[in-house]
């Protein structure tokens, strides 16, 4: 069973987004599994892909999943959409989510909330703390995780410390 998943919604692979994400997945304990749409995108609308069946699996079986995407027109991609469709409906019961966000004006600083949080919990997941909006300048830079977690620390589930294995997907 993953701890904590990270799933990745820009259209580029390896992005400032999949970065973010890896950032906020550090300050967890590290990511297990890494699922970056970007390298799935051509079996998303594929609906008997097993590949895509198996990452649905890894995610709802974890305990934490960091769901990040960059803001397009106020909110997340259609390639993050297209994933958190395959969800049935509580497929993501049990999981702590944490919706982050990247854009490029703080115009969009509560997407993660009103847009995000909102399929998140749709699908069942637990969303204990407030989201994460980190502009693509500051996405290199350590302070806005950091002061993100000092608040969501205390809220977070407590993670196993055992040793884990980084499985991309």
């Amino acid at each position: 069973m993953p701890r904590v998943a990270v799933v990745v919604g820009n259209p580029k692979p390896r992005s400032r987004t999949y970065e973010a994400a890896l950032s906020v997945a550090e300050r967890l304990g590290g990511a297990d599994v890494v699922v970056d749409l970007a390298d799935h995108a051509s079996e998303l609308f594929d609906w008997s892909s097993q590949t895509v069946a198996d990452l649905v699996a890894q995610v709802a079986s974890s305990r934490v999943v960091v769901v990040a995407s960059p803001t397009y027109k106020a909110t997340y991609t259609g390639l993050l959409k297209a994933f958190l469709d395959r969800f049935p409906h509580q497929g993501l019961a049990g999981v702590s989510a944490v919706p982050l966000m990247l854009g490029a004006s703080p115009a969009h600083a509560l997407a993660p909330e009103h847009g995000l949080r909102q399929v998140l919990v749709e699908l069942g997941a637990s969303v204990p703390t407030r989201g994460l909006y980190v502009l693509d300048a500051e996405h290199a830079d350590p302070a806005p995780y950091d002061a993100w977690f000092a608040a969501a620390a205390p809220f977070l589930p407590a993670l196993p410390t055992q040793p884990h294995e980084v499985v991309p997907a």
